[in-house]
């Protein structure tokens, strides 16, 4: 049943993708706040499906943490449904992702549309001069930055691996950063198609201001998302019965 179900949400997701995305196309000549809409009207479809498809519910915790003022957020990454909360929980996020994301149709042209900041996962010194720099004029704008510290996603449980991307983006901003945890990755993994039941849960941790050492920074940051994150996930695991199952 678990798989007639997973396999129902892939094609409503993915269905849903195609039919909004084409019918929202005339919204790329008008302004930006159009796409941002059209990207906040499939989130809240694939919360639904999760929601009614696979008795998947998602819960967001410590929105009171949200600054009113541009910010630096940096998210767990367990599930592709993390790129998609921060348009319902930001007003005009600013999503750092791996350039090869632009490979996929539809998806690349609401991402070039909504100005996503698309890098190398190289790491470069270039890379990062050029990520800042693009950072740095979306902060101009009064928008908040979000990166993934982690790069990439990783299952729940799974060892961190922070890169040097936040901590450079930290001190070149010189904004509150927002560390976000949660345990999405339970009920949608990162990879393969099946989905579980359970409670998703996205919680917003209090900031941490500028002005520490980059050394003093990462292990803050790295503390407050796994310890919480973990916190979720042992949340979550008693919901769907106490164990960890494979999430390939």
């Amino acid at each position: 049943m678990t798989f007639l179900r997973s396999l129902i949400f892939v094609i409503y997701l993915y269905g849903s993708m195609v039919l909004l995305g084409i019918l929202w196309l005339p919204a790329i000549l008008l302004p930006r706040g159009a796409t941002l809409l059209g990207i906040r009207i499939w989130a809240h479809l694939a919360i639904w499906g999760m929601r009614w498809i696979m008795g998947a519910s998602l819960e967001f915790r410590g929105k009171e943490n949200i600054p009113d003022v541009p910010v630096l957020i940096a998210a767990k990454h367990q599930s592709m449904l993390d790129t998609l909360v921060p348009f319902l929980l930001f007003k005009d996020p600013c999503i750092i992702l791996k350039k090869e994301l632009l490979w996929y149709p539809i998806f690349n042209i609401y991402a070039l549309k909504a100005e996503m900041i698309a890098i190398d996962r190289s790491g470069s010194t270039k890379t990062l001069k050029e990520m800042t720099k693009k950072a740095k004029a979306a902060r101009v704008k009064g928008r908040s930055l979000l990166i993934f510290p982690e790069g990439t996603r990783f299952p729940p449980g799974a060892e961190p691996d922070y890169k040097p991307g936040i901590a450079f983006l930290y001190r070149e901003l010189d904004l509150n950063c927002l560390p976000i945890a949660l345990n999405t990755g339970l009920c949608w993994p990162g990879k393969g198609m099946m989905r579980k039941p359970g409670k998703m849960v996205i919680e917003c941790l209090p900031v941490i201001e500028p002005g520490l050492t980059r050394k003093a920074f990462m292990a803050d940051l790295e503390t407050r998302i796994e310890t919480a994150s973990t916190k979720l996930l042992e949340e979550g695991l008693a919901a769907q019965g106490g164990r960890l199952t494979s999430q390939a």
